[in-house]
C-alpha cells in the first residue's frame, strides 16, 4: 500500500515505524518546533534540509544526500532496513512524499514504506490522539543501496530539450509555470522547462484535508494531460511537490518507477 489511512494507521500504530517529514517553504512555519509541540505517538523526526546533500550550491534543492549520510542518518533514527514505515506530514507541500521517494531511492522495500494519507492535517481533523513525549530510539545499522534510475539531472533535462525521450511534469502553480508569477526564491527567473507540461499540486489533492484525490479522478487528470506512459519525470520548485506527482501518478500506474527532476526549477530557472 502506498498510501494508508489514519484508520489503518491507529489500528497498527504499535507494528510499525512513524516519520514526521513536515518541511514548510514558508518561514512563518518551524517544522521542528511543531514537532516538538505534538506529533503523532511514537513518530520520528526527518529533517528534509539536513538529509539532503549539504554540499549542493543550492538553497532548498533538495538534492539527495550521499549514500553514507543517509545510511547514517537512517541508523541514528532507529530504523531498520526490515521495517514497515508510515510517512506523514504537515506540510500543504505534502512533504511526507518526498521522504518516500528517497527511502525507495536508496533501496527500501516499496512494499514496506507509505505515505499516510492526509498527513497531520486529517489526523488532527479527525480529533485523533498527539503528544509532545520524545520518542525512545534505540540506533540501528541501517544499510542502503541507490537506485539512480530514480532521479534526472540538469544535464539529462537539457537532451531531453532536444530529444523528447520524456515529458518533464511540473507541480508548481500554474503562474509560476507560466511564469505569470514571481518565483519564492531569489535568483529564480519565472517560467518552465521547454516542453514541460503542467499539473499543478492542488489539482490532485483536497485541499480539505490534503488527502489525494481516489484513482478515478487521478487518471482523469492525468489522462487529460496525456501522460499515460512511463516515461514521465517529475519537476516542482524545488523537488518536494515533484515527489507528491509521483506518487500519485505510481497509484494509478503500476509499472510506473518514480523518477524526479532532483534539481527542478530552482536548479534549471537560476539567473546566471
Amino acid at each position: 500500500m502506498t498510501l494508508v489511512s489514519t484508520d489503518w494507521l491507529s489500528k497498527n500504530i504499535n507494528n510499525v515505524k512513524i516519520i514526521d517529514a513536515s518541511w514548510h517553504l514558508v518561514k512563518n512555519r518551524n517544522s521542528i518546533a511543531e514537532y516538538n509541540k505534538e506529533h503523532i505517538e511514537n513518530a520520528i523526526f526527518f529533517d528534509l534540509d539536513k538529509n539532503s546533500n549539504q554540499k549542493k550550491y543550492l538553497p532548498h534543492g533538495h538534492f539527495l544526500p550521499l549514500l553514507s549520510d543517509h545510511e547514517k542518518t537512517i541508523s541514528e533514527m532507529g530504523i531498520l532496513n526490515t521495517d514497515r514505515i508510515i510517512i506523514y506530514c504537515y506540510s500543504d507541500l505534502i512533504s511526507s512524499c518526498r521522504a518516500w521517494f528517497q527511502f525507495l531511492y536508496f533501496g527500501h522495500d516499496p512494499k514496506l514504506v507509505s505515505v499516510l494519507n492526509g498527513g497531520m492535517k486529517k489526523w488532527k481533523l479527525e480529533s485523533r490522539k498527539v503528544t509532545n513525549l520524545k520518542t525512545k530510539i534505540i540506533p540501528s545499522e541501517y544499510k542502503a543501496k541507490e537506485n539512480k534510475n530514480m532521479i534526472r539531472v540538469k544535464s539529462q533535462i537539457d537532451a531531453n530539450i532536444k530529444r523528447k525521450e520524456f515529458i518533464v511534469l511540473d507541480a508548481r502553480s500554474k503562474n509560476r509555470f507560466l511564469g505569470l508569477e514571481s518565483e519564492p526564491r531569489p535568483g529564480i527567473k519565472s517560467g518552465s522547462i521547454e516542453g514541460s507540461k503542467s499539473m499543478p499540486l492542488s489539482e490532485i489533492v483536497n485541499v480539505k484535508d490534503n488527502t489525494f484525490l481516489n484513482e478515478k479522478k487521478l487518471r482523469d487528470i492525468f489522462n487529460s494531460a496525456q501522460i499515460n506512459s512511463n516515461k514521465i519525470v517529475m519537476s516542482c520548485g524545488s523537488s518536494v511537490s515533484a515527489a507528491s506527482l509521483a506518487l500519485a501518478y505510481s497509484l494509478i500506474n503500476d509499472d510506473y518507477i518514480p523518477k524526479i527532476y532532483i534539481g527542478s526549477w530552482t536548479e534549471f530557472g537560476k539567473n546566471k
